[in-house]
Formats: C-alpha cells, structure tokens, sequence
C-alpha cells in the first residue's frame, strides 16, 4: 500500500450511480482498475465526522471564508502525497512511482534548473 491520496469534491447529495462514474473519470484513468476495494470506517473520518475535512483544511492555514474551499483540494492532495509517512518510510508519491516528487520550490538545492532569485525560494521555504 503506497498510502496515495486522490481528492475529489463532491456534492453530499450524490447517487451511488454518480460516485461509480465519477471513480471512472477520476481514479480509474489515473490508476487503473483495481482488483480490489478495501473500504474503511473509521471512527474519526469524514464519513462519520464531515467536519473532519473542514478541519484538515483549517490547520493548513487555508482561508474557510466562503465556498471556494475546494479550491484548495490539488493543494492539500499535493502536500499529502509528498508528506513522508513512518509506516511506509517515505512519501505515498515516492512508493508510488519510485522516485522523490521535483517541485520548484527545492529545485535550486538539486542545482536542475538556473534559479534567477534564490532569496526569494528561501523566503518562502523559511515561511513554509
């Protein structure tokens, strides 16, 4: 298990008939068909507590101010997908495809690409 996240808003009014072809459009295309699909009840997810998202969103300094918060999803899904996780010993990107995530902000430490205003990247690296 690669603890990968995909994110996708949707309304609470869904038909179990939407779900199934928003799982085709969203997940399959990405992923492929699995061969099985564990579904998990915990007490404390956004199935029995849907606060719980809204709460994930505030504690990543995220403006709740209005109704854009799903905005904000490719963000999060970003930094979950990146965050390294002791129970797999590195990131879910990483078991996922074998290799470490290349995003601009730590470009210059691997010298890929000509940064034009380091200062910049490590004022927004000592903000993070």
């Amino acid at each position: 298990m690669t603890k990968s996240a995909d994110y996708i808003p949707v309304k609470v009014s869904f038909l179990a008939e939407n779900y199934v072809k928003l799982y085709i459009k969203e997940i399959v295309k990405l992923h492929g068909v699995p061969s099985s699909i564990i579904r998990i009840r915990v007490k404390h997810s956004t199935t029995f507590h849907p606060q719980t998202l809204k709460d994930i969103l505030r504690a990543c300094v995220i403006d709740f101010q209005g109704n854009n918060w799903d905005d904000h999803l490719p963000l999060i899904e970003f930094a979950y997908n990146n965050s390294y996780y002791s129970s797999i010993t590195m990131a879910p990107f990483e078991a996922l495809y074998g290799r470490r995530c290349r995003y601009l902000v730590g470009c210059f430490e691997v010298g890929e690409f000509p940064l034009i205003r380091p200062e910049l990247v490590s004022e927004a690296i000592q903000k993070v």
